[in-house]
């Protein structure tokens, strides 16, 4: 066979089917693997997220001993320090982290609250308190609620996000990196169409 013959031969009916089944067959096959099979092992997120879980024994007292109950800041997203009333070195790294995180949002702010929730009924300290203009102080009516923040080390060790539909949704790490927490905030506030 010439070489200018074999330049001048047809696919056969065959190969031209199987070629027409390949074009659609094969988008639907990568589809599925990376659906199903290859999909990537990182991600964008810092803290661990959590089953989205919605708040359930939300009423209390405020630090000032009022009743408050948690559903009034629905429609914010919620930063949360669970911890007892005497706040240690940690528990004031953790309430000032909150605060300049939230600070750092610039004018989305607003859409943060941040929220100690106290798990004794012991005295808080005036002068921590007014370190913190803004913070919300909550203690739980019921023991189930602290219950809801899971945690394999003391809860008082993480910070935990609430979404402004009221579920818990993430937890950061132990001693969380400020710009990685920021980070995720950003994310979020930048994806949500509420809060």
């Amino acid at each position: 066979m010439t070489i200018a013959k074999r330049m001048t031969m047809q696919p056969t009916p065959r190969a031209k089917l199987l070629f027409l089944i390949g074009i659609f067959v094969v988008p639907v096959l990568l589809a599925y693997l990376a659906y199903f099979g290859l999909r990537p092992t990182a991600h964008s997120n810092y803290g661990d997220l959590l089953p989205v879980t919605p708040l359930q024994h939300t009423g209390g007292v405020s630090g000032e001993g009022g009743a408050f109950d948690l559903t009034s800041l629905r429609g914010k997203w919620l930063m949360v320090h669970v911890g007892p009333s005497r706040c240690d070195a940690a528990c004031q790294q953790q309430l000032y982290l909150m605060r300049q995180i939230r600070i750092a949002q610039g004018k989305e702010q607003s859409r943060i609250e941040r929220l100690w929730v106290v798990t004794d009924g012991g005295a808080l300290s005036p002068a921590l308190l007014q370190e913190h203009p803004g913070l919300h102080v909550w203690r739980p009516d019921s023991v189930a609620f602290v219950a809801q923040f899971p945690a394999t080390v003391p809860r008082s060790a993480h910070i935990y996000l609430v979404d402004p539909l009221g579920n818990l949704m993430m937890r950061f790490p132990v001693q969380p990196a400020p710009k990685e927490v920021m980070k995720d905030l950003r994310l979020l506030l930048k994806a949500s169409q509420i809060g």
